[in-house]
Parts: C-alpha cells; structure tokens; sequence
C-alpha cells in the first residue's frame, strides 16, 4: 500500500471524469509511443493525433511538453513498481529475478525522458526523489523477501542493485552481451554457505 511519500500518482493527479480520464491515458500512451520512436522532441500535433484529440485536447490537460514528459515518466514509474506487487506469489528468487530484468528494461527506456527532464527541472525536483522513494520501496520489498528466503545475499541493498542495473542498462550493445551482463550479476546475488 502506498504512503504518501511513495505514491507517485499524488504527482500526476488524473481527471476524475470518465471521458477526460480517457483523454488523459489516451495522450499519454500515445506520447509513450511517440516518444519511443521519435524522441523526446516528437511533435505535440503528433502526439494529440495518435491520441485521436485536439491539440486543444492535449493543452488542457498538459499545458507545456514538461507537463507531458512527466505524465508519462510517472506512468512508467508507477507500472515498475506494481508490477512488483504483482510478483507476490512467486517464489522470492522468482519474484525478485523477474522484476530486476523488467527493471533493466525500464531503466534503459526511461534514460531519455528522465534526461530531458533533468535539463529542465534537476535532479532534485519532486518528481524524482518521490519516483526514487517508490522504486527503492519496491526494490526493498522483493529484495528483503528474497533475503528472508535465504536466496540472496545479506550483504546486498537495493541501491547497490539498482545501480548496477542502470549500469546495464546504459550499455550500448546487442541484447545478448545486456542479457549475459545481467545474468552475471544476478548470479552475484544469490547466496552461498560460507565455506568450511
């Protein structure tokens, strides 16, 4: 359950009507699309006609592209972190394993949007250090789980992990050298007896 210090949808409060509410998610997904295939510069005209509005439509609910880019950041932020709640029923090896690869594919498409955003706002905006705060609170949970578990390593903390990971992420390369990387880590995690 989300505290007021990690809930990330109190920074992009949606419209309560229901066809404002559907305006809204169909602009931001649209923009996530945009945004993936042209770049963060991709035209706001663009953007409101894939979502099937106005550019009227678009500038009432995201008055500049800072607006938007943090919509959809926040979008992303918030699906990262429940699809850790929705790993509850895996083993936690499991559970943790699988949200890590989905957090390296998250990190590696956010680096982007999270950088033009730190060109305008800082890295110390609100923004970012609630989506910190939630993605470490996520982080935590699976990982505190698996180290109950005996599976990980004690010494190990989300942060360290997280970092590794955005590491990966950032690595220029074909997907099988990112995959082999990754899986070298989280070998890294697993926890070993200590020896005789």
């Amino acid at each position: 359950m989300p505290n007021a210090e990690t809930d990330v949808t109190a920074l992009a409060p949606r419209p309560q009507r229901a066809d404002a509410r559907r305006n809204y998610e169909k602009l931001v997904s649209a923009a996530r699309e945009a945004f993936a295939e042209d770049g963060t510069s991709a035209s706001l005209e663009d953007i409101a006609r894939r979502a099937q509005v106005g550019i009227g439509t678009l500038y009432r609910h995201f008055p500049t592209r800072q607006h938007l880019l943090e919509a959809v950041y926040l979008d992303e932020v918030e699906a990262i972190c429940r699809s850790a709640a929705d790993l509850a029923d895996l083993e936690p090896w499991d559970a943790l394993v699988t949200w890590l690869r989905q957090f390296v594919g998250f990190a590696a498409t956010k680096r982007a949007l999270a950088q033009e955003m730190l060109g305008t706002i800082g890295s110390d905006a609100e923004v970012f250090r609630t989506c910190r705060v939630a993605i470490s609170s996520a982080g935590d949970e699976l990982l505190g789980r698996a180290q109950a578990a005996g599976a990980v390593r004690a010494d190990a903390s989300f942060i360290d992990i997280a970092r590794l990971l955005g590491g990966i992420a950032s690595i220029d390369s074909d997907p099988e050298q990112i995959e082999r990387i990754l899986d070298i880590v989280i070998d890294g995690l697993r926890y070993q007896a200590p020896s005789a």
